[in-house]
């Protein structure tokens, strides 16, 4: 595996570079830019802040997404699922959290509080056409491929 050349600049003093905690990891640590800790109530959202601005290559986005273990233990998940930044953006990247566990979440400086994967992109170019080609599932969506539950079709 070749290494991608990606520019980061620290926006603050105590900002910490992302890093992977394991070789095959896909997802880099994005650590908590904070000078005090911040307590986070059932239900609230957040913007914690990294200290930090990526400048990517042209054809990738930075994906942030939350942390499995503080989603299942904490409730601690991310606002929008999985936030999408584009290549163009040169300001502070930040996670937006919220708290959806039962109890008030204290996030302290520099804890981990997401994962950042870089992800090469394509440009669509739309042909628009009359029809689509056909396929055996067709046009069946939500639950057309099984029963969640038995694994049965319906």
């Amino acid at each position: 595996m070749t290494d991608l050349n990606v520019k980061i600049t620290k926006l603050k003093e105590n900002a910490i570079l992302p890093a992977y905690q394991t070789e095959h990891a896909a997802g880099m640590d994005l650590h908590a830019c904070l000078d005090t800790s911040v307590i986070v109530q059932p239900m609230e959202r957040v913007n914690i802040p990294t200290g930090l601005s990526i400048e990517l290559p042209p054809g990738y986005e930075s994906q942030i997404r939350a942390r499995s273990g503080m989603s299942i233990k904490y409730g601690m998940t991310m606002v929008n699922g999985v936030g999408t930044i584009d290549g163009d953006y040169r300001g502070e990247y930040g996670v937006l959290m919220i708290n959806l566990g039962s109890e008030p979440f204290v996030i302290e400086p520099d804890m981990r509080v997401a994962q950042l994967v870089i992800a090469k992109y394509e440009h669509v170019a739309w042909d628009q056409v009359d029809s689509l080609s056909q396929t055996e599932r067709g046009s069946g969506g939500f639950g057309s491929t099984g029963d969640v539950l038995n694994n049965k079709k319906d």
